[in-house]
């Protein structure tokens, strides 16, 4: 095999690797709980469903590259209402999942010897998808003491010290943080972005809908509006409406790049599956009043996982304001990979801390029942006993 068809490890999802190892441990017959995915283990709301039946019976012919009209129409009328942003429609694109939409971004903008600022902990694939265009990820640390935030002084000492920046990358609620910006974070933050006019942001919003605080939702698009032109937001249907499998994400920014990525997803996939487009018109467009139910059980089970875990001394963990993850940091500092691998015999699979960013930490997804997860966090408990 050539170097060029090689597979490069380095590039491979981390998360889907373990929740591989997992499935094949739980395939021989063995009793492990699941805690690496992202997914939420609802079904998709049953009035989805129903326009997908419904669109079954139609002719499902090519879509335009950047989407159907009705869903289009239906993103803005969202950004409207939910974030008071006015976008027209020349500004909007849709794509197979979130995850695409930031790819065609990347590979529509990036030349090698770009640089890329990505907050740690940051969600794997950032770090990958930059690579594989050809570019640098410059990685930023942050801390649990600053709630695990991208500051202001971190963002301007990482401008000053890349050689060609070309996005800044902010994720909130945070996969795998939970963390959220304040309205004054993102005024700090957009500051320092004002002294470099040609850095892009990649406003990564997919987790927006699962929030534990009454707050209204603060992008840096709708603080900041004279930086809207360099802005693109990214959000879809997998996350709040547990709609993975159907593969629609969304990008809103400034018509020109709006352009650039829809020449990319023509030459890539055409178009998004017209069926799963229809569906997500429907969750867009349909009562929304689930959302604040679902939120409640995630967190509900958020607080039932911290329980558990904060009564172990050899556990830090923060409380997460947003999306469906914990990540505990062990102490003493450990190779989390290597105990990530132990946890899984021990019957519990989880992402180590390295794959975000954060050696020594380990990531635990939530979107799973409340009686698997508490299982599942007990086994990391009595683990961590064990060992010297």
């Amino acid at each position: 095999m050539s170097p060029a068809a090689a597979p490069n490890r380095a590039l491979q999802s981390p998360i889907l690797m373990m929740a591989k190892r997992a499935a094949a441990l739980r395939a021989e017959g063995r009793d492990v709980i699941d805690l690496t995915l992202g997914e939420p283990d609802f079904n998709a709301p049953e009035h989805v469903l129903d326009a997908a039946r419904q669109a079954l019976g139609s002719r499902l012919a090519y879509s335009p590259s950047n989407g159907i009209e009705p869903l289009r129409r239906a993103i803005r009328m969202r950004l409207k209402k939910d974030r008071g942003l006015d976008v027209d429609d020349d500004q909007v694109t849709v794509g197979c999942g979130a995850k695409q939409i930031i790819f065609n971004a990347l590979q529509a903008t990036l030349k090698p010897g770009d640089e890329v600022i990505v907050p740690a902990p940051y969600w794997a694939s950032y770090p990958a998808m930059i690579s594989l265009c050809g570019a640098q990820p410059l990685i930023l640390p942050t801390c649990a003491a600053e709630g695990f935030r991208l500051t202001a002084e971190h963002l301007a000492a990482g401008l000053r010290l890349a050689k060609s920046p070309k996005w800044v990358v902010l994720n909130a609620p945070g996969n795998p943080s939970g963390s959220l910006y304040s309205e004054r974070d993102l005024q700090a933050l957009a500051e320092v972005l004002r002294q470099y006019p040609e850095v892009l942001v990649l406003s990564d919003d997919i987790y927006a809908e699962i929030r534990y605080n009454a707050k209204p939702y603060l992008t840096l698009a709708s603080v900041a509006p004279d930086l809207a032109e360099r802005i693109l937001l990214v959000d879809g249907v997998s996350k709040a409406y547990a709609m993975t499998g159907w593969r629609v994400g969304w990008g809103c920014g400034p018509a020109s790049l709006i352009s650039a990525m829809t020449t990319v997803q023509s030459q890539n996939c055409t178009q998004t599956s017209t069926l799963s487009q229809l569906a997500a018109v429907a969750a867009l467009e349909g009562p929304q009043e689930f959302l604040a139910e679902r939120n409640a059980i995630y967190r509900q089970r958020r607080d039932a996982a911290l329980r558990v875990l904060r009564a172990c001394d050899k556990i830090n963990v923060s409380c997460p304001e947003g999306a469906f993850y914990l990540l505990p940091q062990i102490k003493p500092k450990i190779d989390d990979q290597a105990l990530a691998l132990e946890l899984l015999y021990a019957g519990v699979a989880t992402v180590p801390g390295s794959a975000f960013g954060m050696p020594g930490y380990l990531r635990l997804s939530f979107a799973t029942d409340e009686a698997s997860l508490v299982e599942g966090c007990t086994r990391l408990v009595r683990a961590l006993g064990t060992r010297s």
